[in-house]
């Protein structure tokens, strides 16, 4: 976790962002358009949610979620705002739990200005998406490298082309794990070097099928998002974005130079979202 920095200036419009993941809770705090501190939580007890509800101001929230990490001052004191805390989730029961506090907004699918959407498209997929175009243009192909990995585009007139979604990085190496009756779990690897391709010992083979077929699958998107739109951008976030990241310098960086590495791309999209209305 981070200590956000303090600033002296303005005192209003300060806001918490909320995103709501397949696994964490991730945290950004907001002074207007600039993201002054991001955390990521696992998610919170009930009984804690419950109690978060009493709290009057934003900074008494930040001090109970972040007791060791948050520290108040002078120049950091924050008002209720019913807006004060925004939330984006994929996860409807863990929606439901947070309904219960008073200054809470939740973003949904239908105030995302993309064109074309479809109904169940995932707001953390459409809002990374928005915020990725908006801050270095359209078209804009977007990489969540999480606990599932998605492709999410638009076109230049900020029209959702559309995408994909696959069991990511975590997910493939814990299924061979969980899901098969001989081959052992493999924790994911840090990034020191590539895996031999044609390994000669089981947790290496599993290292090499997972790592070198994902690569190849997000090579072929990525040249087939260029065929589409040559000048596209690409933009990639997520827990493996770094991992990924990596492993793509190695092994294809003609695409590395051209992918923006962003973890922050949902909280740009959040941003967009709140000071459109003021």
């Amino acid at each position: 976790m981070i200590e956000p920095q303090r600033r002296r200036g303005r005192r209003e419009n300060i806001w918490l962002a909320l995103e709501i993941g397949n696994s964490r809770l991730h945290w950004g705090l907001f002074r207007g358009e600039t993201l002054d501190s991001t955390w990521d939580t696992d998610y919170l007890p009930e009984f804690f949610i419950c109690q978060l509800a009493q709290c009057q101001t934003l900074d008494d929230l930040l001090q109970a979620i972040f007791p060791l990490h948050y520290r108040t001052g002078e120049e950091f004191l924050l008002t209720p705002s019913p807006s004060s805390l925004v939330i984006a989730s994929v996860v409807p029961s863990q929606t439901a739990l947070w309904q219960i506090h008073p200054n809470i907004r939740i973003v949904t699918l239908d105030q995302v200005p993309l064109k074309c959407v479809y109904p169940t498209l995932g707001i953390d997929r459409a809002l990374a998406l928005w915020g990725a175009g908006k801050s270095w243009g359209f078209p804009m192909l977007v990489i969540d490298a999480g606990t599932a990995l998605t492709f999410t585009g638009a076109d230049d007139n900020q029209c959702l082309v559309g995408g994909a979604i696959l069991p990511g990085l975590g997910l493939q190496f814990a299924s061979l794990g969980q899901k098969t009756g001989q081959l052992p779990f493999v924790e994911m690897p840090n990034f020191t070097s590539l895996p031999s391709r044609f390994a000669k010992n089981t947790q290496e083979a599993i290292q090499s099928g997972v790592i070198y077929t994902l690569l190849a699958g997000i090579k072929d998107f990525i040249e087939a998002w260029w065929c589409l739109f040559p000048e596209g951008k690409m933009a990639i976030k997520g827990g493996d974005r770094a991992l990924l990241f990596n492993y793509f310098q190695a092994v294809y960086p003609h695409i590395a130079s051209r992918l923006i590495l962003e973890p922050n791309l949902t909280f740009w999209g959040m941003r967009e979202i709140v000071m459109s209305e003021g």
